[in-house]
């Protein structure tokens, strides 16, 4: 299982009837299609490549 980070996200009710709408027409959760959101934008962004995960996109110097 891969490490999360938990944080509240505070957003209007009228945004979170249109997420939850859209997440259920993707079946998926709220919270899954928040992911998949803020991934498809850190990939269209070039700052995430595609089909990598956070822990091994950041490069490790000691």
């Amino acid at each position: 299982m891969s490490d999360k980070k938990s944080f509240i996200l505070r957003i209007d009710t009228g945004t979170y009837a249109l997420l939850e709408k859209w997440a259920s027409d993707d079946f998926r959760s709220v919270n899954g299609q928040i992911e998949f959101l803020i991934n498809n934008a850190l990939i269209k962004a070039g700052r995430k490549a595609k089909g990598k995960t956070a822990t091994n996109t950041t490069d490790k110097k000691k």
